[in-house]
């Protein structure tokens, strides 16, 4: 699962016994060469359902960019100045690098993404966020949409992908279980705690969340990842647009 280039198993232990903060801060400089980096293959698949359903934007927002993955995708499909959005400096400072020749339309802003700042109100056009929701407690969806619905110009898109519920029993599902039973235990026992969940972000209660905040929500299949047995897709793309 891991590069020559990865962290160590010892490096993993450090990381899952800190706050999420001091986690990504150490992980951050390997953060890119694990699996825990978003896909190319999803990267290239929002940005063309996008494209193909949305056209083009104005300014991007990339909510917990982590080490800017989403960036490139985000600076093709908007015209305006684009702002990555993460709570860890270590995280940052490596996106940053990445982008810093880009300076003059990419900037980088260190913030919790259930507490936005109010100079981001009403900046953007599009926002997206990959791979970090499962940081965010239920109880903390509320916070971190209307944060973003707040950052949105009105009739501003929220895109994000989700996955189709993983059938019950399948080797996949069991590991994900077993995952979560595994934090719950250490968050538990341990302080700070990790929060990294795996099964708490069903796409009906995000929806209900997500209008709550004031979205319309719109599915649209990701058809690059093939369908189920039932014929249903196994990737969505939530298309959330602030009202008005």
């Amino acid at each position: 699962m891991f590069s020559s280039h990865g962290p160590s198993v010892r490096e993993l232990a450090v990381q899952g016994l800190s706050s999420v903060e001091r986690g990504y801060d150490l992980l951050a400089p390997k953060f890119d060469h694990t699996p825990f980096r978003t896909p190319d293959r999803m990267l290239d698949a929002v940005e063309e359902t996008l494209a193909q359903y949305e056209g083009a934007f104005g300014a991007g927002l990339d909510v917990c960019c982590g080490t800017g993955a989403g960036i490139g995708m985000l600076s093709r499909l908007c015209r305006g100045r684009i702002t990555g959005v993460d709570l860890s400096a270590g995280m940052l400072a490596q996106a940053e690098h990445r982008y810093g020749a880009d300076a003059d339309r990419v900037d980088f802003v260190r913030a919790d993404a259930r507490a936005l700042p109010s100079a981001l109100a009403e900046t953007y056009d599009l926002a997206v966020s990959f791979g970090a929701f499962g940081h965010f407690l239920p109880s903390e969806r509320p916070a971190l949409f209307s944060g973003i619905h707040t950052a949105l110009r009105p009739g501003g898109v929220f895109a994000f992908p989700i996955g189709a519920p993983l059938p019950l029993g399948s080797r996949v599902w069991w590991a994900t279980t077993g995952f979560d039973a595994a934090m719950r235990v250490r968050n538990a026992l341990w302080r700070p705690p990790f929060v990294m969940y795996y099964r708490t972000f069903p796409l009906g209660p995000v929806r209900e969340d997500l209008r709550a905040a004031g979205f319309t929500v719109e599915t649209v299949p990701l058809t690059h990842f093939g369908h189920r047995p039932d014929g249903t897709p196994h990737w969505r793309l939530i298309l959330a647009r602030r009202r008005g």
